[in-house]
């Protein structure tokens, strides 16, 4: 599976992390205090979210390296405490965290041996996985949140064959879910078709792979064609 891949993974992951990075280093001090694309979040709690995240994925990696039980938080209290209180640090803290620890994790991942790879850990749900998937999770983490600081990035920036590994992650979560509509989606562009939902008549909706992506995702409907009503998804996390 590609998204098990390093080989394939850690570029893709590399390339998010500068995009969100230069994403905040251009915003003003005063644009991190307002409200990004998130409920009640600001950009500095998004900012805030990924610094923390980096270094909670850092222990996941040092657990599958040393066999040391590491995980990514004490508790999903302390995560929610930790980022708040990284988010009303200065601006330039939390530019400096967002590199320094982004860093950190790539120095951590890089310095992995096969069995390292291959080490068991846990997400901070319980999710039982190997140090191959962190670089995946992180994924997920900076472009999508490049999105969410709401400062001009959309999906549509995204290189193609991510754009499709997104999808096959997120409909296979959202289309598994008891409240799931029945939907045939439609890439325009790659021609691809996700099934979302029971097995019964399903809403056809069409768009492109970044359209696709980002209303899967909860972010946003744009450039979707439908000819009925569009459907509203359960949330993906």
């Amino acid at each position: 599976m590609v998204r098990q891949d390093p080989v394939v993974t850690v570029p893709w992951m590399r390339a998010g992390t500068d995009l969100v990075v230069g994403a905040v280093q251009v915003l003003s001090d005063a644009e991190l205090r307002e409200p990004s694309a998130l409920p009640d979040w600001t950009r500095a709690h998004v900012v805030a979210h990924l610094s923390r995240n980096a270094e909670a994925l850092v222990r996941l990696v040092h657990w599958a390296a040393t066999g040391e039980v590491t995980p990514m938080y004490p508790s999903l209290e302390s995560r929610t405490a930790d980022i708040e209180a990284t988010a009303q640090q200065p601006p330039a803290v939390l530019r400096q965290e967002l590199s320094a620890t982004a860093a950190l994790l790539d120095q951590r991942l890089s310095a992995l041996d096969e069995a390292g790879w291959a080490g068991t850990v846990r997400s901070a749900l319980g999710r039982e996985l190997t140090a191959a998937g962190t670089p995946w999770m992180r994924i997920r983490e900076v472009w999508l949140h490049a999105v969410d600081l709401d400062a001009g990035i959309g999906t549509a920036v995204f290189p193609s064959a991510l754009l499709v590994e997104l999808l096959d992650d997120v409909v296979g979560v959202v289309g598994a879910k008891p409240d799931c509509p029945a939907v045939l989606m439609h890439a325009t562009d790659s021609d691809d078709r996700w099934t979302l939902g029971p097995d019964r008549a399903r809403i056809e909706v069409d768009g492109t792979l970044a359209d696709l992506t980002g209303w899967v995702s909860g972010r946003t409907s744009a450039g979707l064609r439908t000819a009925e009503e569009l459907p509203t998804l359960p949330p993906w996390i």
